[in-house]
């Protein structure tokens, strides 16, 4: 999942981006060392924060962009 290499595009700590996401920095943490999967509405979530497709975040595809 490509979660950590978005969130330090963006700058942001994984406290920040867990604040954002209504979770806590320790799920943050996990979902980026592959320790734990978030759920599909978890995914979306973090695939909206920052606009991006969720099949991107998931290295699915190297199109970030959502298709419409």
């Amino acid at each position: 999942m490509r979660l950590k290499q978005l969130r330090k595009a963006k700058g942001i700590s994984q406290l920040n981006l867990a604040m954002h996401l209504n979770t806590n920095q320790n799920t943050m943490s996990r979902y980026e060392t592959g320790e734990r999967e978030p759920a599909i509405n978890e995914l979306i979530k973090i695939a909206d924060f920052f606009n991006v497709s969720v099949d991107y975040l998931l290295e699915r595809t190297d199109n970030p962009n959502m298709q419409k």
